[in-house]
């Protein structure tokens, strides 16, 4: 920030000038004779000289300077720094030796202190000396006690200036990969974010960042050693350097390479100009990387996972910046590692939408906010309403109806499926009893409820089905629990012993989505299970379009799931019919319950009510 005083021009010029008019210059001797040092009115011939000497002998540089801001006198010091002699310097404007009038500030101040109006000033000055080399100073100004002057002090800090850098250096660099450390990346992103700012037309108004991790980079520490795992971070920090100084973004803005700690590393780009540009560089930084390293004769491969991110800096904070190049970093170790992957708001927005479902599912519970929805399963043969599938949905005040494919998924992840879960249990059997109830028949509809593989090892499933059938009274032959094909063929352990023990109570186990995992169906045979349920992916073959006729292959892969279900004792239900011609041909090879639109999507228990008073067929779709 330098310049003078509005309206002023050069500001150290014109006192010069207007001084120099009242103070015509004089003779060396003239000025030899001066009083050469800050002496008291008051003092005596002896003092005089003693003052004088000390001021002369003082190894900080002073000088003695008169409310007009002429030079009084000055000590060798101060002319030995300056490179000429103390007499030299009487009547210099002494704002022109130390470089006062270079800032408005600074400038106003030594005014006012002159002036009386300030008692002192402290600034830091960088002056030229006469050999050619510079130096950092420290000024100070303070007012003469009893004399109306000014003195002028100037001590050198170079030495300490220089101390500071080195210690700064290493306070804002890694010491293993020399690299800036992650203190002087943020500091640096920041300044460039801001930077950009009030930048109207210098730049591009866009910064790019490259943000990667290696790929097992633990396993290199834990079986060879932290040295070794060091040498490889040093090689990384070299190779990523030749990556970004070959790319030549220095000359369109600029670009650090940093270690942010432990193996990751970003490479930002200032002044970006566009995607393509951070794409290339994260190719290259990932071929960079994947070139074997010699160690001292240890030969290692490794590879990286890179986030990138490029976008406007107008409305981008650092944090921000960070948090999507740490999501993308982590979606390219989620999509297989040794890739890069470019920052996607869509998928961004469906990562903030899970997050946000995932924060609020266990208070949802609670406070009632889930509901559930029934669709019936049929008797391919007679069309009468054999039983139900509870389906959950979350009615979210924020993002509306959800159904289960958004929310369950992350229940089973975060461990709330149980607490959902056992709400869901509870309130369809509940439901189940009251239809009962209310319509008596001699064949009352079941219901079905989902249970994943996780309420089986986090609870005590067994004593919940147990309780609440109690509680709400239901028979369980009037219960079903489905479970999916994968966790059931994996089942062993105490999954396996509570299956069983739910089977021994009398409540019917079933497989969904069946013929989707492994079928082992030999371990299927010792499984207490009492329903397959055909993934819609088979009953959609059986599907008539215009003109066209479904491939044979899969009535007969069905067909042939059925009779081995049947030879097993299993009931087999067909999942997704949506056509008379699907129900009539898996009819045909033996097929026992079908659920799909063709009967009803899932609907309010009221319209369920209705289908069991309208039996023995069930009205077309809801």
């Amino acid at each position: 920030m330098s310049g003078t005083p509005e309206g002023t021009g050069s500001a150290a010029d014109s006192i010069r000038s207007a001084l120099t008019e009242r103070h015509p210059a004089v003779p060396a001797a003239a000025s030899a004779r001066a009083v050469p040092g800050p002496l008291p009115r008051s003092a005596s011939a002896s003092e005089a000289r003693d003052y004088r000497a000390a001021f002369n002998a003082a190894h900080l540089a002073m000088a003695v300077v008169d409310r007009d801001g002429y030079v009084v006198a000055a000590n060798q010091a101060f002319a030995g720094l300056l490179g000429t002699e103390p007499h030299a310097l009487t009547h210099r404007c002494a704002a022109d030796l130390v470089d006062l009038a270079a800032e408005a500030r600074t400038w106003a101040a030594y005014q006012e202190v002159l002036r009386g109006r300030q008692a002192r000033l402290r600034c830091t000055r960088r002056l030229k000396h006469p050999d050619g080399h510079s130096l950092w100073t420290e000024v100070t100004l303070g007012p003469v006690p009893g004399s109306g002057d000014v003195l002028l002090s100037v001590a050198d800090i170079s030495d300490r200036r220089d101390l500071q850098a080195r210690l700064r250096h290493l306070q804002m660099h890694d010491p293993v990969t020399r690299l800036p450390n992650r203190a002087l990346f943020f500091e640096r992103l920041s300044t460039a974010l801001e930077a950009s700012s009030y930048d109207h037309g210098g730049g591009t108004g866009r910064i790019g960042l490259c943000y990667l991790d290696l790929d097992g980079f633990k396993a290199v520490n834990d079986t060879l050693g932290h040295r070794v795992g060091d040498r490889l971070l040093a090689a990384v920090a070299a190779r990523l350097t030749q990556c970004a100084d070959q790319s030549g973004y220095g000359r369109t803005g600029g670009h650090l390479v940093a270690r942010l700690g432990g193996d990751e590393f970003a490479v930002l780009v200032e002044d970006s100009t566009g995607t393509e540009q951070l794409v290339d560089l994260a190719r290259s930084v990932l071929a960079a990387v994947q070139e074997p390293f010699d160690l001292a004769g240890q030969r290692l491969s490794v590879s990286a996972s890179i986030g990138v991110v490029e976008r406007a800096t107008e409305g981008t904070s650092a944090t921000g910046l960070m948090q999507a190049a740490d999501t993308t970093l982590y979606w390219a170790k989620a999509d297989g590692k040794a890739r890069w992957t470019l920052f996607d708001p869509e998928r961004n927005a469906h990562r903030m939408t899970r997050q946000a479902l995932s924060s609020t599912l266990r208070p949802a519970v609670e406070r009632g906010e889930f509901e559930l929805e029934y669709q019936p399963l049929v008797d391919l043969g007679s069309g009468a309403l054999r039983g139900v599938e509870a389906l959950v949905r979350w009615n979210h005040p924020q993002f509306g109806t959800l159904a289960p494919n958004r929310f369950i998924g992350i229940a089973e992840e975060d461990g709330s499926i149980v607490q959902l879960g056992r709400w869901v249990l509870r309130t369809a059997c509940r439901q189940a009893r009251r239809w009962q109830i209310e319509q008596p028949s001699d064949s009352p509809v079941f219901v079905s409820v989902n249970v994943a593989v996780r309420q089986v090892w986090d609870s005590d499933l067994v004593g919940d089905v147990a309780e609440i059938l109690a509680e709400t009274g239901l028979a369980p032959q009037l219960l079903q629990l489905e479970l999916t094909e994968s966790a059931v063929m994996g089942s062993a352990g105490r999954p396996l012993q509570a299956l069983q023990a739910l089977s021994d109570m009398g409540v019917r186990i079933a497989i969904d989505d069946f013929g989707t995992g492994y079928s082992n169906l030999a371990y299927l045979s010792r499984l207490p299970v009492s329903v397959l349920k055909l993934d819609g992916s088979f009953v959609r073959g059986f599907r008539y379009e215009e003109g066209a006729h479904p491939n044979p292959a899969d009535e007969t892969i069905v067909e042939a799931l059925v009779q081995l279900a049947h030879r097993l004792g299993l009931t087999v239900t067909a999942e997704c019919v949506e056509t008379a011609g699907q129900a009539a041909r898996l009819q045909r090879v033996g097929c026992d319950t079908g659920q799909g639109w063709l009967y009803s999507r899932a609907v309010a228990p009221e319209r369920i009510a209705e289908m069991i008073g309208a039996r023995p067929g069930v009205g077309g779709s809801a």
